[in-house]
């Protein structure tokens, strides 16, 4: 019998909505559903192919365990069993330290990956936590945290009304838009376009955005701080900077004018290789635009100075009044947030609670580097990691120096991976939890909806019913913080115990909170009273009733729930972005603090890099998006790989005759941490002196499971770094503008 059935588009940040095409509980196609209030039927080849990748035939079906030194199928109980026996060993021995946990950047494409990580973490006591973000956006949250007092309080460009777009190191006609959650990007470039407005792209590689831009400008990778603070110092220095409204919510000022001021563009044309006239046109032309916004994306933040450019981006905002206004850069208010309390000071934002043990990189938002994770399972000593709990993440490929760490693995006591694939990483587990495919999934965006370029709320019950022998991804979760656990509830509980102890949590915060709708109420009743047929949606429930747009368990009866929310199957708009400052504000003064003292100390370390200025010979790489890709977990699926979904060696047509380089032959590559081969595709697309390669190949590994990634494994570009070039302020692996050697394979 052929149905069909809606999905919210899991595979990127972009969340469309789909209308999967059903048969026999095989998605057999995908198309965007244009009732969609938030993507109105756009689709990329990512979402088209859902039905290909849920029916990855290399998808790991029932759990697996190690014996004998082979992972074999087995049971869920016989699963969960090894889990609490291999991590109890562990525990009991050397205490929750000196266990891991590892959190994959699909976590938050999941609902499971939304509710239950943090349960895990406390469950096991450990502060070595290590995640995606020190790969990715990390310091766009220390940036943010220090302005706002909240790292989680991330404004986004308001893409519906602005009239001036400037997006430094993005690509988002490529990648969909990341940390700004927004479904058709082609179609709001144009619709820019049509109202008049304009598109300016910063960017070492005349990517596809950049092509599509009025303007693009091609600085050397890595220097997006000097080139952002040099226009700050020409705010300031030809008086165009004007907060408007946001003025009195403002403190620093004075000390970014002085900050700034050796910053002029003539200090830094030479380092950033963009002349001074274009650098002083790109502040006019946004001190000009009447709604503007400046919009920094991985190309910016996963570098040297990434911290100090993402602070940048935002001081341009709320020095030319785009900040948190119409058309500028602007902060969502998701569903399932916590309702808006009025405004006060707070603690602020803080790092370094702990350190890591080797290094002594300090904690940042909870987490240590991931380019940390092998030194601190393989150099000896007391406090070293003994087992790993490593959800949907695949290091080896994500994060520096793989061989290393591919080894450290190996030496570990135990190791569990919640993984659908026997992947790079997930070969090293003692226990694989497999969950099932997406289409049996229910689905909600925690992560995303508070990054969308326009509220809206969204529920996918499962498309398809869940098939024999599988166990619900929620579910998986719960098991898991069980089996940690041990003793007490322990692994053979009932895993709604998990959610209801969440629940019960979040009714005892609320029920003693002044200003919640619920104050004062009896928990039991609150409970009682939410809807769900499972955990999960149980404590969606309870989200959406005590969010900003609840219905407050009946104090406001046209507020959300969800039952309302499953009524409107397409969604309910919530409308665009508003105004939030000082609503979002927690500094200490209650204001944008736009010189935080940590940034401030940083500015020395880039006046000294601009000083040394660049040596003109050195090649640095850079990464590359690809339409058909998301990080390493595409690449098995045959409709997505090909094309110019390839893992080649960008490289300008002067460095390839300069090099003795050609076309589709092969170059080796070295870096820090080793070298790769990879094949030379020449391009006039890169300025010279930059070499490009994609990140999330290398599936060349014994081991794996992965026919069709194996059949074109591409190279590791990550092995070229050996983990030690960091952005100090937030750990994040420099992994753009590094510098390489490349030469012909003879």
């Amino acid at each position: 019998m052929t149905r069909t059935a809606l999905r919210i588009c899991p595979l990127c940040e972009a969340t469309c909505g789909l209308t999967l095409t059903i048969d026999d509980d095989r998605v057999t196609h995908a198309r965007g559903d244009r009732d969609d209030v938030f993507s109105a039927g756009f689709v990329c080849p990512k979402g088209a192919a859902f039905g290909a990748l849920d029916a990855d035939p290399d998808r790991l079906r029932r759990p697996l365990v190690r014996r004998d030194g082979r992972l074999v199928e087995t049971g869920w109980d016989e699963a969960y069993a090894a889990v609490a026996a291999g991590i109890g060993a562990v525990t009991g021995a050397h205490g929750g330290e000196a266990v891991g946990v590892v959190l994959g950047n699909p976590n938050v494409h999941t609902m499971a990956g939304g509710l239950y990580p943090a349960q895990l973490i406390g469950a096991l006591r450990t502060r070595s936590v290590f995640t995606a973000s020190t790969l990715d956006q990390m310091p766009k949250h220390v940036s943010c945290g220090y302005l706002f007092g909240d790292p989680n309080a991330i404004p986004v460009p308001d893409l519906d009304r602005t009239d001036h777009l400037l997006l430094i190191g993005a690509n988002p006609l490529v990648s969909n838009g990341s940390l700004a959650t927004a479904a058709d990007f082609p179609g709001k470039l144009k619709a820019l376009r049509r109202r008049g407005g304009r598109l300016v792209v910063v960017d070492p590689h005349r990517t596809r955005t950049a092509r599509a831009a009025d303007r693009h400008v091609a600085p050397r990778p890595g220097t997006d701080a000097a080139l952002l603070l040099a226009m700050i110092q020409v705010l300031f220095a030809e008086e165009l900077t004007d907060p408007g409204d946001l003025a009195p919510h403002l403190s620093g000022t004075a000390d970014v004018c002085a900050l700034t001021a050796e910053f002029t563009p003539e200090a830094v044309a030479a380092y950033c290789d963009v002349p001074a006239d274009v650098i002083r046109g790109l502040a006019r032309e946004l001190a000009a635009a009447e709604r503007a916004v400046v919009y920094g994306r991985l190309g910016s933040t996963a570098v040297e100075f990434g911290t100090l450019a993402s602070w940048a981006v935002d001081v341009l905002n709320a020095l030319t009044g785009n900040l948190d206004r119409p058309g500028g850069a602007m902060f969502p208010l998701a569903a399932t947030a916590r309702a808006p309390r009025p405004p006060r000071p707070g603690k602020g934002f803080h790092v370094g609670r702990w350190h890591s043990r080797v290094s002594g990189h300090p904690e940042v938002k909870g987490e240590l580097p991931a380019a940390a994770l092998a030194e601190e399972i393989d150099t000896p000593g007391e406090g070293g990691l003994r087992a790993l709990v490593v959800v949907a993440a695949n290091p080896v490929l994500s994060a520096p120096d793989g061989q290393r760490l591919d080894r450290a693995l190996d030496g570990l006591d135990f190791m569990v991976s919640v993984d659908p694939y026997l992947n790079e990483t997930s070969r090293h587990a003692d226990v694989v939890l497999p969950p099932p495919p997406p289409a049996q999934s229910a689905h909600y965006d925690f992560a995303f909806s508070t990054l969308a370029v326009r509220n809206a709320v969204r529920y996918s019950p499962p498309a398809v019913a869940l098939a024999d022998g599988l166990l619900d991804e929620p579910e998986i979760h719960a098991r898991l913080v069980l089996a940690v656990l041990g003793q007490g509830p322990g692994q053979g509980a009932d895993p709604a115990l998990v959610d209801e102890q969440a629940v019960v949590r979040k009714l005892t915060m609320e029920t003693g909170d002044p200003h919640s709708p619920v104050h004062g109420r009896d928990i039991a009743e609150l409970s009682a009273a939410l809807d769900g047929a499972t955990g999960y949606e149980r404590r969606l429930d309870m989200m959406l009733r005590l969010g900003p747009y609840g219905d407050g368990f009946g104090a406001d009866p046209e507020g959300l729930s969800l039952a309302k929310v499953r009524e409107r199957p397409h969604g309910i708009d919530l409308g665009p972005l508003r105004p939030r400052i000082p609503e979002v504000l927690r500094t200490p003064s209650g204001t944008v603090e736009l010189a935080p003292a940590a940034v401030v100390a940083d500015v020395p370390r880039l006046r000294a890099a601009v000083a040394r200025g660049a040596r003109s010979d050195e090649l640095v790489l850079i990464g590359r998006r690809h339409l058909r890709s998301n990080n390493s977990w595409m690449h098995n699926v045959p409709a997505l790989t090909g094309g110019s979904n390839r893992c080649t060696a960008q490289v300008h047509p002067d460095d390839a005759a300069r090099l003795g380089l050609a076309d589709g032959a092969l170059a080796l590559i070295k870096g820090d941490g080793g070298e790769i081969t990879a094949a030379v595709e020449i391009t006039d697309a890169l300025r010279p002196g930059v070499v490009s390669v994609p990140h999330g190949w290398g599936h060349d590994r014994d081991g794996t499971r992965l026919t069709e990634a194996a059949r074109e494994p591409g190279a590791n570009v990550n092995q070229l770094l050996d983990g030690t070039r960091l952005d100090p302020l937030s750990g994040t692996a420099v992994l753009n503008g590094f510098p390489i050697r490349i030469e012909a394979v003879r």
